[in-house]
């Protein structure tokens, strides 16, 4: 079945130095974008895994070199993620996203390698991957046949899935399942905004699921000591639990969407306060004089009277 698109949809696959979303870093990046009109364009890039903070090739945990089968010497002379930035950030624009099991592992990775141009190259990114609609086919996948890619390819597609955990293969056959899943579900609506809320299990404000939306979409801690308070109850009773947040082993897509609820209780309680300071001030009687002395000896003469 085609797809029924308005817009692009950009499916993505990621292999990756290891599993740490804070201190791992991409070594593969494959983008398979369908056009509206069914156009179908690939690139695949080989990344080379860089630390900001050691200027540094990052080096390859043994357990994910031996799933995707790239060793450190084959990156050696592979652009850093920098230095693809840009080509990465044009596949995205005016795209909803879809992969598999991408909204737990692939997106959280893109979006820490984009903080991490941000913050340590001091780069403006133009775009934010929170906006974006995700269609995630594995939770799809999960909830009609709960099985991995393999079984999921064989089993709408009719084929065996050749050079499995080489992501430009584990793209193009994602790409392939969601068709088929379309096609044998009448029940799935052919629609970005139906399937991307479909194949969300949880909402989360962070990609790592330490904030959650809860009643009335307002953000709430899910772990620790604050697990089940709101974000606001927090910020009002414990100010420096942000700060930890901030300094501790956190993604730094984590700490962004802290900073950024932070940033708006600021706002809300200087506007309190100025709204307090002007209520009090039509409250004082007036008097002769504008001056502060003025003013408060208006205000003894009154309690003398």
């Amino acid at each position: 079945m085609k797809l029924n698109l308005e817009r692009p949809i950009l499916f993505f696959d990621i292999e990756s130095t290891g599993l740490n979303i804070a201190s791992d870093s991409i070594i593969e990046l494959c983008f398979v974008k369908v056009f509206p009109d069914g156009e179908q364009r690939v690139k695949t890039w080989r990344v080379k895994p860089w630390d900001y903070e050691k200027e540094c090739q990052r080096a390859i945990n043994p357990s994910a070199q031996a799933v995707h089968g790239i060793s450190a010497e084959d990156l050696a002379d592979c652009p850093t993620f920098y230095e693809i930035m840009d080509d990465v950030v044009e596949w995205l624009s005016g795209s909803d996203l879809a992969g598999f099991n991408s909204a737990k592992f692939d997106l959280p990775m893109l979006a820490e390698e984009i903080e991490r141009v941000r913050r340590y190259r001091k780069v403006e990114v133009d775009i934010d991957l929170h906006k974006k609609k995700m269609v995630d086919v594995q939770t799809i996948f999960h909830k009609m046949e709960p099985r991995n890619l393999r079984a999921a390819y064989r089993f709408y597609c009719n084929q065996e899935l050749e050079n499995a955990h080489a992501a430009e293969a584990d793209t193009l056959a994602t790409y392939e399942v969601l068709k088929g899943q379309l096609d044998r579900y009448p029940e799935l609506k052919n629609d970005m905004n139906f399937l991307a809320n479909f194949s969300t299990m949880q909402r989360h404000v962070d990609y790592a699921g330490r904030l959650v939306f809860g009643e009335n979409d307002e953000p709430v801690i899910s772990f620790g000591k604050h697990k089940g308070k709101t974000a606001r109850q927090v910020y009002f009773s414990e100010p420096s639990y942000f700060a930890w947040i901030d300094n501790g082993d956190f993604t730094l897509d984590t700490k962004r969407q802290f900073a950024n609820l932070k940033a708006q209780f600021d706002a809300e309680k200087r506007a309190a306060f100025q709204e307090r300071k002007k209520s009090s001030e039509t409250e004082i009687p007036k008097t002769k004089g504008n001056t502060p002395f003025e003013v408060l000896g208006g205000l003894f003469a009154q309690e003398n009277d």
